[in-house]
């Protein structure tokens, strides 16, 4: 306005940090599809030009830092970021956060927290639908190229994953807060009820892991859709496709301090985030271990915190195949190969121990083996490779120890070699175990080891109970069988061992809308990412009771008398 209409009434309103409503309408979000999954074939446009950016990428090493508030942060303390299966290929140096970084990234957050918050949800939701676009058209590549060089995934692998799963999140999780704003209480014409969902009240701390490039972008994004802020700290070990995702959100608009980025130390940036007294919550995928130890250090600072910190985590899984007597050995065999050994057994949802009854074993066994000694393992940028290598070399001596122990006291059927001269190998292993409680059957390998136990056919209701008591995790399995009365049985005796159960199909691949994902016991608290379950724990909801006529007496009917 200009100043020669100004009037005193004008001076004595302060400006508003928000311009005035510009639409008066009820917006909705397009309706979701699954993103179609590329194929790479040979001669395919997409083909050429994953390989074209692969080679270029390759060719680069970028320099990565620490971004508080939208400012970008070079401390000089770096580490480099290298090819699993090309280890002294360095892709990248990471700058890692100080302390008093970590401590600027929770005030940029509370900062950006008072505009953020209060937008109207569907220009929150706008941001992200930019992204998705962005990632299916014009970022795809470089963000696949990315996950392919920085996690080792096979094309195919990176497509489901770092492309098409994540564009899911990013249109599906606008749908899913429509529908939980949608959602008010009951009225009538004497008062107007409604539920207001509101953000969080501080910073939600987002950890996310190497395996999934989508994690890594859905564990910031979903409670900054729900109008909190972030401070999101990247896995080590996946933070070339991490960097791109960050600067792929300041694309789609984005505003500074909403997500900051701040990749360091782990115990360090948690220590300093979990003893914050605006912590609002924790997103967390990753190990079990280190997610109690989070829970314990959040339960141990219960009064120093502004409100009860919401905890989110997804963590490990002991993931099993039970296959019953009349189970197809050729879809067994398959789900064995692809849901153990995709992506080099490191999902959170692989097959890890599987359960057959002796009737079809050397069926099944023998098909199995044929698979693997088909399977190719090496560069992914060489598309004929089934396989990468493993994350890192903490990685690589950890499964080597349990390849030793399979050695000693179970019997290799295939693989066994572990090869880490130029990368990270693992050769893809199956182990047979006479033991249903052998140390393979029990506990969290991840990596590309499937244990077989063998079991008497008779002894069907026998191993169901088996399978449900031998791991404490309680992620994801199946049952194979044709006989629908063992697929009842088995629903119902692990009920409770797997949030995601299949039939007749490996226990990975779970897509965004139709499967969505999470398990229980010591897999995690189940708030199923990919569902509206898991948005409604970043926001905190207030009635709102508006009376048009309130009573003007303080006296009820039964007080007159008779």
């Amino acid at each position: 306005m200009p100043d020669t209409f100004k009037t005193s009434r004008d001076d004595r309103i302060p400006p508003s940090s928000n311009p005035p409503a510009a639409f008066n309408g009820t917006r909705r979000v397009p309706v979701p599809v699954n993103e179609p999954v590329r194929s790479y074939a040979p001669g395919s446009p997409e083909r050429a030009e994953i390989k074209a950016r692969l080679a270029e990428m390759a060719a680069e090493k970028i320099e990565i830092p620490v971004v508080i508030g939208g400012r970008e942060v070079r401390t000089g303390d770096t580490s480099p970021s290298v090819m699993p299966h090309d280890h002294r290929h360095v892709l990248a140096q990471w700058h890692h956060a100080r302390r008093q970084d970590v401590e600027q990234a929770i005030a940029a957050a509370a900062a950006a927290h008072r505009e953020w918050s209060s937008w109207a949800w569907e220009d929150r939701a706008a941001v992200f639908l930019k992204a998705a676009e962005l990632l299916a058209t014009t970022w795809r590549s470089t963000i696949n190229a990315a996950t392919m060089l920085g996690q080792s995934k096979t094309v195919f692998q990176s497509e489901i994953d770092a492309a098409c799963e994540l564009i899911d999140f990013w249109r599906f999780n606008p749908a899913y807060a429509q529908e939980l704003y949608a959602e008010q209480p009951l009225s009538d014409h004497t008062m107007w009820n409604q539920l207001e969902y509101r953000p969080l009240e501080g910073f939600v701390y987002a950890v996310t892991p190497f395996n999934f490039t989508s994690i890594g972008g859905n564990l910031p994004t979903a409670p900054a859709l729900m109008g909190g802020t972030v401070i999101w700290k990247p896995a080590s070990s996946a933070m070339l496709s991490a960097w791109y995702l960050f600067k792929l959100l300041e694309e789609a608009g984005l505003p500074p301090g909403v997500i900051n980025f701040v990749p360091g130390e782990a115990a360090m940036i948690s220590e300093t985030a979990l003893g914050h007294r605006d912590l609002a919550g924790v997103h967390f995928t990753g190990s079990t271990a280190v997610f109690n130890s989070m829970w314990k250090t959040i339960g141990a600072s219960m009064s120093g915190y502004r409100s009860y910190p919401r905890i989110v985590g997804e963590t490990g899984g002991k993931d099993f195949i039970v296959a019953h007597a009349s189970a197809d050995a050729q879809a067994l065999a398959v789900a064995i190969a692809r849901g153990g050994f995709e992506y080099q057994g490191q999902k959170c949802s692989a097959v890890s121990r599987v359960y057959v009854p002796r009737s079809i074993w050397n069926d099944v066994r023998d098909r199995t083996v044929g698979m693997l000694r088909d399977m190719r393992m090496g560069d992914v940028a060489d598309f004929r490779n089934f396989m990468g290598a493993v994350i890192d070399r903490n990685a690589f001596d950890k499964i080597g120890e349990y390849l030793g122990e399979a050695k000693k006291g179970a019997k290799v059927l295939h693989g066994g070699a572990a090869k880490g001269e130029k990368g990270f190998f693992i050769e893809p292993t199956l182990v047979e175990a006479e033991d249903p409680a052998h140390r393979l059957l029990c506990e969290e390998i991840f990596g590309p080891v499937v244990t077989a136990h063998v079991y008497d056919d008779a002894k069907w209701p026998e191993t169901l109970r088996i399978v449900d008591e031998t791991s404490p995790y309680a992620l994801t399995g199946s049952v194979f069988a044709q006989d629908r009365r063992a697929v009842r049985e088995a629903m119902s005796a692990l009920r409770n061992a797997a949030g995601n159960f299949y039939v007749n199909d490996k226990p990975t691949g779970a897509v965004v809308g139709q499967q969505p994902f999470g398990g229980a016991r010591a897999s995690g608290t189940n708030d199923k990412a990919g569902s509206k379950l898991n948005l409604v724990r970043w926001v905190s909801a207030r009635t709102i009771k508006e009376t048009f006529s309130p009573p003007r007496d303080y006296r009820y009917p039964f007080l007159r008398e008779e």
